[in-house]
């Protein structure tokens, strides 16, 4: 018989491992996907998809599923993580913001990858 914390221990996936700010589980980084703060000109703070997960500053991990965002959106939980005061435009995560964008590969993002076949 296990004691309860070897079967906590037990749950959570080898390597690293990053907490969800909309569900509150934890899972590893290959099953999140990074939110991070860009500032505009007028120095408005906007939250982005961090595809390559290389955007300088504070990040915000999420399942890319819409309940997660949903419950981030209700709890207020991406404005908290990223410390950011004032408001956050968060438009840029999705449209409908009924999914958000996993990565398509290592260090690419589905608009790299568009654009990597088209440009000569």
């Amino acid at each position: 018989m296990g004691s309860a914390a070897s079967d906590a221990r037990s749950s959570v996936p080898s390597g690293p491992v990053r907490t969800c700010v909309g569900c509150k589980r934890r899972d590893s980084l290959s099953a999140l996907v990074r939110i991070a703060v860009v500032l505009d000109e007028d120095g408005g703070a906007r939250a982005v998809v961090d595809h390559r997960r290389r955007l300088p500053g504070r990040g915000a991990w999420l399942h890319p599923g819409p309940e997660c965002f949903q419950l981030a959106e209700k709890r207020r939980a991406l404005g908290r993580a990223l410390r950011v005061n004032g408001p956050l435009d968060r438009s840029a995560l999705g449209c409908d913001r009924t999914t958000i964008d996993r990565p398509t590969g290592r260090g690419t993002s589905p608009r790299h990858e568009e654009n990597r076949f088209t440009n000569s």
